[in-house]
C-alpha cells in the first residue's frame, strides 16, 4: 500500500461509496460462491439462474436476466451449463419460437431446496454484524441506494449529457 498518499486528492478510491459497495458485494459473493462451487460445481451466474427458477418456477432467459441483473450472454451460458448438467429443462414457447420457458428439473429443485438453508444462514451471519436496532435503517438504505442506482443508470443509458449531479 502506498505510504506517500496525496491527502489532497479529490477522489480517494477507498472512501468512494460505489467502490465500497462493490468491494462488499464482491467479498460476500466470493464467500458464498465458494460454498456452492465446492458442493455443486457451479458459479455465480448458474447459482443466480438456479435460485431465480427455484423462486419463480418457470421463466424465460430474458426474464431471469432482468430479475438477476445479469447480461443476456451470462444468462445464456449459465442456462446452457445447467441444462447440460440436467438441473434445468427448456420448453419452447410455441407463440414465439425464439424464446424458451425454463424450469428446474427434480435434480435442480433438490439442489435449490438443499442449499437454501445454507444460503439463508450465510445471509443471517451477515445481518448479525449489524445491531438489531440499525437493521431497519440498513434495509431502507440498501433499498434507496438500489433505486437511486437504477435511476442513475437509466439516466446515463438515456444519453443524458450532464451527469454532474450524480
Amino acid at each position: 500500500m502506498a505510504e506517500d498518499t496525496d491527502h489532497s486528492a479529490p477522489l480517494k478510491l477507498e472512501e468512494f461509496l460505489p467502490y465500497q459497495l462493490n468491494v462488499a458485494a464482491n467479498l460476500v459473493s466470493q464467500a458464498l460462491s465458494r460454498i456452492y462451487s465446492e458442493r455443486y460445481g457451479i458459479g455465480v451466474p448458474e447459482w443466480r439462474v438456479l435460485v431465480t427458477l427455484g423462486q419463480y418456477g418457470v421463466m424465460t432467459g430474458k426474464d431471469i436476466g432482468r430479475h438477476s441483473h445479469m447480461h443476456k450472454t451470462k444468462v445464456s451460458r449459465a442456462v446452457a451449463l445447467l441444462e447440460k448438467r440436467k438441473y434445468i429443462t427448456r420448453r419452447i414457447n410455441r407463440e414465439d419460437l425464439r424464446e424458451a420457458f425454463l424450469s428446474l428439473t427434480p435434480a435442480g429443485r433438490s439442489i435449490y431446496e438443499e442449499f437454501a438453508p445454507t444460503a439463508l444462514a450465510f445471509a443471517q451471519r451477515l445481518i448479525d454484524v449489524i445491531e438489531p436496532a440499525d437493521r431497519p435503517a440498513f434495509a431502507r438504505a440498501i433499498e434507496r441506494l438500489t433505486k437511486a442506482a437504477a435511476t442513475f443508470s437509466d439516466e446515463v443509458a438515456g444519453g443524458r449529457k450532464d451527469n454532474t449531479d450524480l
